[in-house]
This record gives structure tokens, C-alpha cells and sequence, in this order.
């Protein structure tokens, strides 16, 4: 079970891979209950990382090299 911080990124997550017109004004205001303006902008970047890496790798035809 997650706890409402927990909710609050996943659906940010989930809204951020979606595309920016996903985002909705009350996603945001949730996350700013639980989250700096500093720790969002950190959110938002390791979200978008995973994206990218993900369809890079999908376009490519790769596996990652986990070590």
C-alpha cells in the first residue's frame, strides 16, 4: 500500500511519461504538499532520464548492460 506522498509521485511519474498536456493543476498542487520546488525539479528530471533511456534503448533494439 502506498502512502499519499508515494501517490502523489507515482501519478506525477505516470502524468510526466504521458506528455506534459497530462499534467493537471491538482497533480501538481498534491506534489507540492509533499515535496520541495527543489526535490520536484529532481523528480521531474529522474523521471524524464528514465524515459529517454528507456526509448533509446527500445528504438535501438538494445538490453542494458546491468554489470
Amino acid at each position: 500500500m502506498f502512502d499519499a506522498k508515494e501517490k502523489a509521485a507515482l501519478l506525477y511519474a505516470d502524468r510526466v511519461t504521458r506528455g506534459a498536456a497530462a499534467i493537471r493543476d491538482n497533480t501538481l498542487e498534491e506534489l507540492k504538499k509533499h515535496f520541495t520546488e527543489d526535490q520536484i525539479i529532481e523528480l521531474t528530471l529522474t523521471i524524464c532520464i528514465a524515459n529517454f533511456t528507456n526509448r533509446f534503448n527500445d528504438a535501438l533494439v538494445l538490453t542494458p548492460d546491468l554489470g
